[in-house]
C-alpha cells in the first residue's frame, strides 16, 4: 500500500473457536466474560494450532471500489461508540475496501463483560461511493477504528488500520510515522511477514478518565499474541503497551516495538533531491539511549540500495525515530506540514536483556512509501512454545520525554570536500555537523574544543570545531577521503574539551559513489 494513501484515509477518516468462556463469534447482546488474562490464554491456545489466514474476500460491489469511491465513504459521527455516554472518548470505525480486505472483530467491554460490535450499513454514509446498502451484508465487519477525545471530536487522536499498524498524534494534531504490533523477518532475503491484529476489545472508560484501554489479538503464520494498550492523550500522547507473544516456530528476526517512517531527502542526503521542496521526511534520525548511558544520533538516509544496521545493546533505556528539525523554512510544504510530524520514542520497561536496535533504510523515489524501519531485536531467537513478555511505553509528540544531558546534533550537511579556491586533486566528501545545547553555550573563547572522529575506513582530513553563534553551539567539519570501492563507511563523531565529552555521539553511514562518478568539478 502506498503511504500517502494511508495518510489520506486516516485524515478522512474466519476465526477459530475459543476454548474458554468467551465465544469469539459472539454478537452484540451476547455479553461474555473478558479480561486480559483470558486473551493471553487464547493467544497461547491459538499458537498451538495451525495458522488459518483471515478471509480477504469482499462482496463484489465492495471489491470493485476505486480510490475515490472508497475515500468518499464516511463514518457517521452520530453512530460513534460512546457517543451518548458522556465520556471523554468516542470510537469510530473504518469501512472495508480497497487495501483493507480482512475484517477485524471489535468488541466493547463493560464491567468485565464483552459484546461484539456488529457492522451495520447505516453506520456509514455511502452516498458518494455508488454502493447500495442492499449490497452490504450485516456481517461485513470493519477494517479498523479510530479514537476521538472530548477536547476536539472532529479530529482523531489515534487509529488502528491495516495489519498491526497504528499511529497517533500529539498536541500538533499531525499524523506522521507509524508503529506496528510486531515485525517479523524484516530485511531478510525472503519476504517479510506482516502479522495482523485480528480483533480488538475496547474497554468503556470511566466518565472522568483520560485514559482508554484497548486489547488486541495478533496472529500470523509465525506467532500469536495478546496486546494491551493504555492510551492517554496529551501534548505528548502516551501509550503503555504490554505484549505477550507465543511463537509457533523459530523466528529468525523478531522486531519488537517496530517503528515505520519515511525519509526521501534532507540536508544530509540530496540523492532524490529533484523536488522543489528542500526536505521531505517524517523523521530525520534514529536516537538511541543505550544501557550504559550513551546517547547516539544516527541521521537517516535514502540509500542507493537497502541498508541494514544493528546497534548492539543490553537493557536499552530508549530509542526512537525523531523529527528534530521542526522549522517550516526547511520544508516549505504548507499542505502536509512535515515540520509538525510527531517523533516517536520507545521507553522499555523491565529487563529486555541483550539484543540490538536494528535500522533498515530502503531506497525510495518519492514520499508515498515508508522506507525506514527501526525495532528491537532480542539476541536469542524465539522458539516455538515459548512465552515472550514485553512491556514498553510509546511517546508520540514533538519532543521525546528523554534527552541527552550533553549537547545534541541539530543538523547534518554533506557535500563535495576540498579547499575553496584551490583545485581539487582527488575526491573527498565534506561533513558539517552542528551541535547545540548541553554546556556548549557556557564555553569561553579560549576553550579547546576538539572533534573526535573515527571512520571505519578511509582518511579524515581538514578537521575543525568552531563556535556557531546562530545556534549557541558548535559546528564540526571534516573531509573523508574514501577508498576506491563503494562499500559503506561508518563514521563516529563527538566533541570534547579537556578529555570530557561535550556532545552525544553522531553516528553516520556513508556509501561512496563509484570511482567513475566522483566528479571534482
Amino acid at each position: 500500500m502506498q503511504r500517502r494513501q494511508l495518510v489520506q484515509i486516516l485524515g478522512l477518516l474466519p476465526w477459530l473457536a475459543a476454548p474458554a468462556a468467551l465465544s469469539v463469534t459472539a454478537r452484540r447482546g451476547e455479553a461474555q466474560a473478558f479480561d486480559h488474562a483470558w486473551l493471553k490464554g487464547h493467544a497461547r491456545w491459538l499458537s498451538e494450532r495451525p495458522y488459518q489466514a483471515p478471509s480477504r474476500q469482499l462482496p463484489p460491489a465492495v471489491e470493485a471500489l476505486d480510490w475515490d469511491q472508497y475515500q468518499s465513504i464516511r463514518f457517521r459521527p452520530d453512530q460513534a461508540l460512546w457517543r451518548n455516554e458522556r465520556l471523554r472518548f468516542q470510537a469510530q470505525f473504518f469501512h472495508l475496501g480497497l487495501f483493507f480486505k480482512s475484517p477485524v472483530r471489535i468488541h466493547e467491554v463493560v464491567n468485565g463483560q464483552a459484546r461484539e460490535i456488529a457492522y451495520r450499513p447505516a453506520m456509514f454514509d455511502h452516498s458518494k461511493s455508488g454502493l447500495a446498502r442492499t449490497a452490504l451484508p450485516d456481517d461485513l465487519g470493519f477494517a479498523g477504528f479510530r479514537l476521538n477525545f472530548h477536547t476536539d471530536l472532529e479530529r482523531d487522536i489515534c487509529a488502528f488500520l491495516g495489519a498491526s499498524y497504528f499511529r497517533a498524534v500529539g498536541g500538533e494534531w499531525q499524523y506522521g510515522l507509524s508503529a506496528r504490533g510486531l515485525a517479523i523477518d524484516t530485511a531478510m532475503p525472503y519476504p517479510e511477514e506482516f502479522p495482523d491484529f485480528t480483533a480488538f476489545w475496547l474497554e468503556r472508560p470511566d466518565p472522568q478518565s483520560s485514559t482508554v484501554v484497548v486489547h488486541a489479538l495478533l496472529d500470523s503464520p509465525s506467532v500469536a499474541g495478546a496486546y494491551r494498550f493504555l492510551i492517554t492523550p496529551g501534548d505528548t500522547l502516551v501509550m503503555d503497551i504490554d505484549a505477550s507473544l507465543y511463537p509457533r516456530k523459530t523466528i529468525e528476526r523478531l522486531g519488537v516495538a517496530p517503528l515505520t517512517s519515511m525519509y526521501q531527502v534532507g540536508e544530509n542526503d540530496r540523492r532524490m533531491g529533484y523536488d522543489w521542496r528542500p526536505e521531505i521526511h517524517d523523521s530525520d534520525g534514529l536516537a538511541l539511549w543505550t544501557g550504559n548511558g550513551e546517547w547516539i544520533w544516527r541521521p537517516l538516509t535514502n540509500p542507493v540500495k537497502l541498508a541494514f544496521n544493528a546497534f548492539q545493546d543490553q537493557q536499552p533505556r530508549g530509542f526512537g525515530l525523531l523529527q528534530r528539525d521542526r522549522d517550516f523554512e526547511n520544508y516549505q510544504d504548507d499542505g502536509v506540514f512535515y515540520e509538525r510530524r510527531p517523533s516517536l520514542w520507545v521507553e522499555p520497561k523491565g529487563d529486555w536483556g541483550k539484543g540490538s536496535v536494528q535500522l533498515v533504510e530502503i531506497p525510495t523515489v518519492d514520499e508515498t512509501f515508508d522506507n525506514i524501519v527501526a525495532f528491537w531485536n532480542p539476541e536469542r531467537k524465539p522458539q516455538a512454545g515459548e512465552e515472550l513478555l514485553y512491556s514498553y511505553r510509546l511517546h508520540w509528540g514533538a519532543h521525546p520525554p528523554a534527552k541527552p544531558r550533553l549537547a545534541h546534533c541539530v543538523a547534518t550537511r554533506t557535500g563535495l570536500g576540498g579547499v575553496i579556491g584551490q583545485p581539487r586533486k582527488y575526491f573527498s566528501w565534506r561533513f558539517a555537523v552542528d551541535f547545540a545545547g548541553g554546556d556548549l553555550s557556557l564555553l569561553g573563547r579560549d576553550a579547546n574544543v576538539k572533534a573526535v572522529i573515527t571512520p571505519s575506513r578511509g582518511r579524515v582530513e581538514i578537521v575543525s570545531a568552531r563556535p556557531l553563534h546562530s545556534i549557541r553551539g558548535y559546528r564540526a567539519m571534516f573531509d573523508l577521503v574514501p577508498p576506491e570501492d563503494t562499500e559503506p563507511i561508518t563514521i563516529r563523531l563527538y566533541l570534547e574539551n579537556a578529555g570530557q565529552p561535550l556532545t552525544e555521539t553522531w553516528l553516520y553511514q556513508w556509501s561512496p559513489p563509484p570511482v567513475a562518478e566522483r566528479k571534482l568539478y
